[in-house]
């Protein structure tokens, strides 16, 4: 039987939850030009933008290597959180199973974490744990702050 697991990580962010949430929501078009030296590129294949159940791929660079992720979200607007269920690319070639959730917390301070939960099954008993993968989002998710914050501060 493959393995599987569940890696959980917080990630302090001084943007506030909603900008974020709204960034990661609906506006992964801005990605490229944000944060360019890990995402290349976002295209739609089904949906929009902004709707629940929309079909997207991601050109990424993870450790010098170029990729693909091909995603199926789920947006929870009460909890602030974009559920990515990895359908396609890299990643579905070692694992059965990989879905990144990212949860906006607003925090007492201005800022807010970022609960990225990253939830995993090996394809087979030869594939990694995706541990890269963990400490690219996470990446992902203190980069885009800087992006958001020379935004925030120009409103």
């Amino acid at each position: 039987m493959a393995t599987s697991g569940t890696y959980v990580a917080e990630v302090p962010l001084k943007g506030s939850a909603e900008l974020h949430y709204k960034r990661w929501r609906s506006e992964n078009q801005l990605f490229p030009d944000a944060i360019g030296h890990h995402i290349q590129g976002v295209n739609i294949h089904h949906g929009d933008w902004d709707s629940h159940g929309s079909i997207r791929s991601w050109n990424y660079t993870c450790e010098g290597k170029q990729e693909v992720f091909k995603e199926k979200r789920e947006l929870d607007d009460n909890n602030m959180a974009v559920i990515l269920r990895g359908v396609g690319g890299r990643v579905m070639e070692l694992y059965k199973v990989y879905d990144v959730i990212f949860q906006f917390i607003p925090t007492s301070e201005q800022g807010c974490v970022c609960k990225i939960t990253l939830i995993w099954e090996k394809l087979n008993e030869d594939s990694p744990e995706p541990i890269k993968y963990m400490k690219f989002v996470k990446s992902l998710a203190a980069d885009m702050d800087d992006h958001i914050l020379k935004g925030q501060n120009k409103a």
